[in-house]
């Protein structure tokens, strides 16, 4: 950025010499300075001016103009964030500091050495002030645009920085490729790595209209905290192959992200945690049981059994190959349906008379024939997926695995596409699966000394809760006491909220990252720094 603005300086002043002293006489002369005026009495707080939108207008420059534009963000809890971008100068996005006193508002830019004073029209769609850059000034009119404007693909900026990054992890020869998010400030400021869950996945582990660390990313990196989150390996930008990656490279590739992280002058290197999610929750404590551990670790929904264990137990795991969206919304809407159906009956004892006691039990009852139902469908499939798995433990040799694994996929998918099941009977005889059969998270757990917090759902159907107890009792076996724990009620494994609480979009119910898991991270990251 530095760079960008001393570019843009010198070019203006080049113009200048070029142009000489005719055009620059052409150029409106800095405003006399004004005798001071008498001081005014204390007055009320301004009201907040509204200004969300695009600000577009012509600087003018000596021999021409330049288009600019500013792009504002009225922040819920007060005040503004903003960017400016100056297309011809190859600004984009530089972080402006927005003031506004009485009816002035002025937008400063540290880096770039200019800031512009201004006020807004009476009819609220200009503003009309004064750009100045070191000693060179003049007048610049900013028109509204609204947010609709010519491109129905804007989107307004994040209120922070964002940084598209990649580095190499030079022991495995692999490039990995992700997004940086900074907050606004000088800094340096705590940081975090997101490490995904198993499957590969892109940096904002998207799983259909989903995107997990993409909220959570903007969540944290809104509340001070700085974010780096990656494309897994053979995913999206990032070199290497998922399904020849074993859960040890996973973790050199996180301790070089951390190596990363701390090189970065904005970033404390002091105050680096990770936090992880599912299988990255279990290599975010083995890379915290290593050399150069982070300062905390956050897992969401780890494991603390072995990999059989966890791959077997899985719902919507291997076993119905293709098919996990699909059944992941059968499930939403049918319990939407069964939820409608409790408030039909929920109604009708209520119009008969029935007190509390009465519809609270018929609720219990309900949950509890629900959760029931639910677990004979889970051990059901868990016990098939067992034998499979039984299948690529005992035959190392994939010439004669592959064959049994196929058949017995198709067998338990009639009618499914056979491509479909060769790509599932390639990926659980891969490398990577392999190697995970034989993980067990307890080997390293006491070596693990810092924070750590253990995130987990009640309504986990991928990795059971009971995983919380072997994780604790693991961690402070060698008297690690900064160990706490948190079970979340209602909470799923991809850490959304109950489907009654999912946002209608239109008439569909959208699934989010839910509010009660982003505070609890934060609220327990910021009390371990504060330590």
């Amino acid at each position: 950025m530095k760079n960008t603005c001393v570019g843009l300086l010198w070019s203006w002043l080049l113009l200048l010499l070029v142009s000489g002293p005719a055009a620059a006489q052409d150029q409106p002369a800095a405003p006399a300075a004004q005798p001071a005026a008498p001081a005014a009495a204390p007055a009320a707080k301004a009201a907040k001016i509204v200004l969300d939108g695009q600000w577009k207008g012509e600087l003018p420059v000596p021999g021409g103009s330049l288009p600019v534009v500013i792009t504002v963000t009225d922040l819920a809890g007060g005040g503004y964030f903003a960017v400016l971008d100056v297309p011809a100068q190859r600004i984009s996005h530089a972080i402006l500091n927005v003031q506004q006193r009485g009816d002035t508002l002025r937008f400063i830019s540290d880096e770039l050495g200019c800031h512009f004073t201004s006020q807004r029209s009476a009819d609220g769609k200009q503003l009309v002030g004064m750009w100045q850059l070191q000693t060179y000034q003049t007048p610049l009119t900013l028109n509204f645009a609204a947010k609709s404007g010519p491109s129905k693909n804007f989107k307004f900026p994040p209120p922070y920085r964002v940084e598209e990054v990649s580095f190499p992890n030079p022991q495995d020869n692999v490039k990995l490729n992700g997004t940086l998010t900074i907050p606004p400030g000088e800094g340096p400021f705590p940081g975090v790595v997101l490490l995904s869950d198993m499957g590969p996945q892109d940096r904002d582990a998207t799983q259909g209209e989903f995107k997990m660390f993409g909220a959570l990313a903007d969540f944290l990196t809104r509340h001070g905290i700085a974010v780096l989150r990656l494309d897994d390996r053979g995913v999206g930008q990032s070199g290497g192959d998922y399904t020849t990656t074993t859960t040890a490279e996973r973790v050199r590739d996180i301790q070089v992200s951390l190596n990363f992280l701390r090189t970065r002058p904005l970033i404390d290197f002091g105050k680096l945690g990770l936090i992880g999610h599912g299988e990255g929750g279990n290599v975010a404590l083995l890379t915290a049981a290593q050399p150069l551990p982070p300062a905390f670790v956050v897992t969401m929904a780890a494991s603390g059994m072995g990999g059989t264990d966890v791959l077997s137990q899985q719902a919507m795991g291997f076993l119905k190959a293709g098919e996990a969206d699909t059944a992941q919304a059968a499930l939403v809407k049918r319990r939407l349906q069964d939820q409608w159906l409790l408030n039909q009956k929920i109604a009708q004892l209520r119009a008969k008379g029935a007190n509390t006691a009465q519809i609270q039990t018929l609720e219990i009852q309900y949950n509890m024939r629900q959760r029931a139902e639910e677990k004979k469908v889970q051990e059901a499939i868990a016990k098939q997926q067992r034998a499979i798995l039984d299948v690529i433990r005992q035959t190392a040799d994939n010439t004669q695995a592959l064959p049994i694994v196929t058949n017995m996929l198709t067998q338990a998918n009639p009618g499914l596409d056979q491509a479909q099941i060769q790509a599932r009977a390639n990926l659980i005889t891969s490398r990577w699966y392999r190697s995970y059969l034989d993980f067990d998270p307890q080997l390293e757990l006491g070596k693990v000394k810092g924070a750590v917090l253990l995130v987990h759902g009640t309504e986990d159907n991928q990795v059971n809760i009971s995983n919380l107890t072997a994780l604790e009792k693991g961690l402070k076996s060698k008297g690690n006491k900064r160990v706490d724990v948190r079970r979340l009620s209602g909470i799923n494994h991809q850490f959304q909220p109950p489907v009654t609480e999912w946002p209608l979009m239109g008439t569909e119910p959208k699934p989010v990252l839910s509010p009660l898991v982003q505070q609890t991270v934060l609220d327990w990251i910021n009390l371990k720094l504060a330590e």
